[in-house]
């Protein structure tokens, strides 16, 4: 039976907690408690399979599993699940391999694409309609999602990414090709990287560390964080 290590980040009173599921990069949940985190686990590691098939991985999304927790990072709550040069686990710091960065590349389009083709679906109401739930519209959701940088200071400055963000700001471009036109841009990115940027383990100041896994990890976590947020609202996208 498959065993899934489970990778905790979490303040001093095991409250806010972000799980990590590093064998499915890309795999992660938040709860309000460590205990809470852990329970939730089982079920985001069978919507993530679902979701790798659907983006054509070979995946059993039938197969029993287990989970056990390998990592525990105490570190400040301000942090947590904030700021990802604060908190790193042992596998953060192995380089990323060609085939792996392709791999990456196929789950960056998938979530990407799961969510432009839900947002070709909505009307511009219902995209800027305010959730009776609490949070920001969808319309805000989606751009934010565009606004992630984890990977750009690790390969370089990827150029387009800004413009692209502020043409779907401003409706000169529709927030579906946006997406997309994003992953392509952040693929070339990853595709360029050299082996010396796939293997560098950069220290910017005492406590911090930013290795090329860590951006693309908490890029593809990001991605995913914010399609399971819509999939909770009425009418959001399926996990």
């Amino acid at each position: 039976m498959k065993t899934y290590n489970l990778y905790l980040e979490s303040g001093p009173q095991h409250k806010k907690t972000l799980l990590h599921v590093l064998d499915l990069l890309g795999c992660n949940v938040q709860g309000s408690t460590t205990d809470e985190a852990i329970a939730a686990a089982p079920d985001i590691i069978s919507a993530y399979l679902r979701f790798l098939k659907r983006s054509g991985e070979k995946v059993d999304t039938k197969a029993p599993f287990k989970t056990r927790v390998a990592q525990h990072v105490i570190g400040p709550g301000s942090a947590v699940g904030m700021d990802s040069s604060v908190i790193t686990f042992d596998p953060d710091l192995k380089p990323v391999t060609s085939p792996e960065i392709e791999t990456y590349i196929t789950r960056f389009r998938a979530t990407r694409k799961e969510l432009a083709v839900w947002v070709e679906s909505q009307s511009g109401k219902q995209l800027d309609a305010t959730p009776k739930t609490g949070g920001r519209p969808a319309r805000n959701v989606i751009l934010h999602v565009m606004n992630s940088g984890y990977v750009s200071p690790l390969v370089g400055t990827i150029r387009s990414l800004s413009a692209v963000t502020t043409a779907a700001e401003r409706g000169k471009t529709s927030l579906s090709d946006a997406l997309l036109e994003i992953d392509s841009l952040i693929a070339a990115g990853l595709r360029a990287a050299t082996p010396a940027q796939r293997r560098a383990v950069i220290r910017p100041s005492q406590g911090r560390v930013r290795t090329l896994r860590k951006a693309i990890r908490r890029t593809l976590e990001h991605d995913w964080e914010h399609l399971a947020e819509l999939s909770r609202r009425p009418g959001g996208p399926k996990l």
